[in-house]
């Protein structure tokens, strides 16, 4: 089974998420991030023994802090646990357009 953690998204001009950052979990820690196109990632979270969560930076104590699960839905799309909390959703991520 390999875990991962989403920090970041990349989006197309018309705000759709097309690229996810993937970080894979190590029993060191985590790998550096890995543009993931959007078919690639819901190919990888599409294996049950895969799994996901959303990976947030927390300002206050200045490193990075477990999210929600991600889940792919009716294999089209990702999402995380939708619990009304916009900071942790998917669209919500680091922007990583800049890269």
């Amino acid at each position: 089974m390999a875990q991962y953690k989403i920090s970041g998204i990349w989006k197309d001009a018309n705000g759709v998420i097309t690229h996810y950052a993937f970080h894979t979990v190590t029993k060191d820690g985590f790998t550096r991030a890995t543009k993931t196109t959007k078919a690639d990632a819901i190919k990888l979270l599409s294996h049950s023994s895969n799994e996901a969560m959303t990976w947030i930076w927390n300002y206050t104590t200045a490193f990075w802090k477990d999210g929600e699960k991600v889940a792919v839905i009716n294999g089209s799309y990702l999402r995380s646990n939708p619990d009304n909390k916009i900071t942790d959703n998917l669209a919500h991520l680091i922007d990583y357009d800049w890269l």
